[in-house]
């Protein structure tokens, strides 16, 4: 194929891809999707990282790529571009592509699950237009205490710098490296220091010694949280509470037996009985408030002003 037809196709699928990017943003946006890529520094600076190593030369799936080092601001989380100002790098990269020509592997860090290009964004932009499902990269990972997975946006970044610091205090994940401990809002993680240090100051009294922070931190674990974790999962609690996670259900039913042993003249009901009772008593409520607030906010819709109305 000459060369100028193989320039114009290859700015032929710029523009297409442009297209797509503005449809793609529409789309997100109306199934309240992330559309934007993660900018490397700014989840590396919220997270406590443990180290580096490098894991070599790898086959990735592109769609675990959700931020980039520097380039941020010129692709959308489907590395479509954003700009104009991409388009002769990017036609140069296809043109390559086009002609069968090897390009060179990308670089990524890789934190959890996911991964941030280094570099090589035209190149992942290019290779998602044209179908691909993987590319080759050679992969630095950093070791953080906390799972990363595609699902993470900007908006959820402040609960995973909660949660790096909560294991960075209580070493939980080392303590038990099988917890995964999540909220779905802000404020969780230092009620669980709260809970933790009434366990400590409890447990000293009962057995007449000071506790170490880690036998307090695993003694919650064990004879607090999990219980009450292993009753909302045989229970299937969950279900009823949509967008909550388990350790938001934890926060609640803590509060419900608490409360529950106040009324009780002091007997404690246990983490089933807790658990039970605060899924008869809320569930419902719960499931039709949220039903309402989404009904309402679907029937809301801008005046001439700019109010809403109902």
């Amino acid at each position: 194929m000459p060369d100028r037809f193989m320039d114009a196709s290859a700015r032929t699928m710029f523009e297409d891809a442009r297209r797509r990017e503005w449809i793609a943003a529409l789309t997100d946006a109306l199934n309240h999707a992330p559309h934007d890529l993660l900018a490397f520094e700014e989840v590396r600076q919220r997270l406590q990282i443990h180290g580096q190593r490098s894991l070599g030369l790898q086959t990735i799936p592109l769609d675990a790529i959700v931020g980039s080092e520097g380039r941020y601001g010129d692709f959308d989380r489907h590395f479509l571009p954003k700009t104009d100002h991409t388009r002769d790098r990017w036609v140069n990269v296809n043109k390559a592509s086009l002609q069968y020509i090897e390009l060179p592997p990308i670089d990524v860090y890789k934190i959890g699950d996911i991964y941030f290009v280094r570099d090589g964004n035209h190149r992942i932009s290019v290779a998602r237009r044209a179908g691909q499902h993987d590319i080759d990269a050679n992969v630095t990972e950093l070791i953080v205490d906390v799972p990363m997975t595609t699902d993470l946006t900007i908006e959820k970044l402040p609960l995973k710098e909660e949660y790096s610091d909560f294991l960075e205090w209580t070493q939980l994940h080392i303590l038990r490296p099988e917890q995964r401990i999540e909220f779905s809002e802000s404020g969780g993680y230092l009620e669980l220091i709260r809970h933790i240090n009434g366990r400590r100051y409890f447990m000293g009294l009962e057995l007449k010694r000071p506790i170490e922070s880690a036998e307090a931190v695993a003694d919650w674990y064990d004879n607090i949280y999990l219980p009450t974790v292993l009753v909302i999962r045989t229970e299937r609690i969950l279900q009823h509470f949509p967008g909550r996670t388990e350790a938001d259900l934890y926060r609640w039913i803590m509060e419900h037996r608490w409360y529950m042993l106040e009324q009780s003249g002091g007997i404690d009901p246990g983490p089933h009985t807790a658990a039970t009772h605060f899924a008869a008593s809320y569930a419902s409520q719960r499931w039709y408030h949220g039903l309402a607030q989404r009904i309402t906010s679907l029937l809301r819709f801008p005046t001439k002003t700019g109010e809403e109305r109902t």
